[in-house]
């Protein structure tokens, strides 16, 4: 039995010693992929920014106008925007910003644009209405595919198809902190209309506001699609970097508590022998 339990202890440790290095591998993936998310997050901070004050002075400095846009109206249906991963082993990650769209959901009229896998098989678990599969994988998903989405979601609320646009996604705060949120897209806040520019009626836009202002919408929101597919990337990668680290200690754990006991074993057995061959000189 001894030998047995022996073999037994040293396939587990085998076992654990792979894990750890298939958890170890994806944990550095995950850091050098890290990197490079958060930096597209700076980079496209700045877009935003520009397309953020420009929205805000047009609506400012221009109180007779009045845009669809910023139009209320009987909320009778909704789309969300729901970005998530394409595959699991990143913690709470996926789970997280499902379960608090879901909670917005309830009790609405809505469809969802996933983007992700893990989105969309949600969708189509729980019978929600889509609009579009062609988000599925969000590592294909690029800005030019983010200001198409924007869109066609502009183009969908000026005709009443949809009363309000949301986008649900994960925000980056640091590698050990992802906080799920949402953020209404649609109708446009009246607060930017509230908003006063330090350049306020500097500038003149050609041909005319309420085109500039009808053209720079969807772009806005494209940026706004963007900026939070960044965010939601990072997350993963930081959810995954933290999630693969805390796998490999606890493998760590278990090949030390395995080591302890195949030793212990090893030891049992030995003692055994010396017992049965001192048992045997004797007789």
């Amino acid at each position: 039995m001894a030998g047995v339990s022996m073999k037994d202890i040293k396939i587990r440790i085998r076992s654990m010693e792979s894990t750890k290095q298939i958890t170890k591998a994806m944990e550095m993936v995950a850091t050098s992929q890290l990197r490079h998310a958060q930096e597209k997050v700076t980079r496209s901070r700045p877009y935003f920014e520009t397309l953020y004050e420009t929205v805000t002075e047009i609506a400012a400095t221009n109180k007779g106008y009045s845009s669809e846009y910023f139009t209320q109206r009987q909320v009778k249906q909704v789309c969300y925007v729901v970005i998530a991963g394409d595959r699991g082993l990143a913690g709470g990650y996926n789970h997280n910003i499902l379960k608090l769209v879901a909670q917005e959901l309830a009790g609405k009229q809505a469809q969802v644009l996933p983007i992700g896998k893990k989105a969309l098989e949600y969708c189509h678990q729980h019978d929600i209405p889509i609009v579009t599969d062609a988000y599925a994988q969000a590592a294909d998903v690029s800005v030019g595919d983010c200001f198409t989405m924007a869109k066609d979601l502009a183009k969908a609320f000026r005709q009443g198809t949809f009363d309000e646009v949301y986008v649900g996604y994960t925000n980056f705060a640091s590698i050990l902190v992802q906080t799920p949120c949402t953020m209404k897209l649609l109708p446009l806040a009246q607060s930017l209309k509230a908003k006063s520019s330090s350049g306020q009626g500097l500038r003149l836009y050609e041909p005319g506001v309420e085109t500039v202002l009808q053209a720079i919408i969807p772009e806005y929101l494209g940026g706004l699609i963007y900026g939070a597919l960044c965010e939601s990337v990072a997350s993963e990668l930081g959810a995954r970097r933290t999630a693969m680290d805390a796998a490999t200690k606890n493998a760590e754990e278990m090949i030390a508590d395995l080591n302890l006991k195949y030793n212990r074993a090893r030891q049992g057995a030995i003692t055994q022998e010396i017992t049965e061959i001192v048992a045997g000189a004797e007789e």
